[in-house]
């Protein structure tokens, strides 16, 4: 399976979830995108849904010299999720990390600042939370989303991928209460080989794809 763009993607997303709602199993949603690439991806899922769409913002902690393989992640207001067999690994200490976590906690509340303002996060106390993303690969950001909303008292956390390595899937399978990605290749490199079309969304994209749905 391949998907030609992000909103096919979303598309396909919104049919399996629109399936469940239907049958009662996704009571007061919430769709929360995680930015840049998962905005594209919610928005349609947020349509389907009528439910009210936001984003949460999450960063990645990549490694020296090489910024595309994660090690970690960053959530609002959290300390940083580090994967200790990963920086085992590569000798990583989390000292040695602290100049990056740095960086990207500056970047997450610039992109913050810039999405939402002053106004803000919808409050998931007690809803369903459906966290959406373009796909997943080592899942180190998913992560830090999903311990990051379960602080927050939601009713129930879906993780809602279009696809996702097999492996990561299962690992995050702990993390949410339900888990939906409708393509697991076992041949998994990168998001973007799944893809047609994957270029990068701007901060532009995302604010207008928020304002077409309305948040609230």
């Amino acid at each position: 399976m391949r998907f030609r763009d992000r909103a096919e993607a979303g598309r396909v997303l919104a049919g399996l979830l629109s399936d469940l709602s239907g049958r009662g199993e996704l009571p007061d949603p919430l769709v929360l995108a995680l930015p840049r690439g998962g905005i594209a991806v919610a928005a349609p899922v947020a349509r389907a849904l009528g439910a009210p769409l936001d984003v949460l913002v999450v960063r990645k902690i990549g490694a020296p010299h090489h910024e595309e393989f994660a090690v970690g992640a960053l959530a609002p207001g959290d300390a940083p999720l580090f994967d200790p067999d990963t920086l085992d690994h590569l000798g990583l200490t989390e000292q040695r990390l602290a100049p990056v976590v740095e960086r990207e906690r500056r970047e997450l509340a610039r992109r913050e600042q810039r999405y939402r303002g002053d106004r803000p996060p919808l409050d998931p106390t007690g809803r369903t939370v459906i966290v959406v993303d373009d796909g997943l690969a080592t899942g180190a950001t998913a992560r830090a989303a999903l311990r990051h909303l379960r602080n927050r008292a939601p009713a129930r956390i879906v993780l809602a991928v279009p696809v996702g390595a097999p492996d990561s899937l299962d690992r995050l399978a702990a993390e949410a209460d339900l888990v939906i990605c409708p393509h697991r290749p076992a041949a998994f490199s990168a998001v973007g080989q799944w893809y047609d079309e994957f270029e990068q969304l701007t901060d532009a994209d995302v604010l207008d794809v928020l304002h077409a749905l309305h948040t609230r």
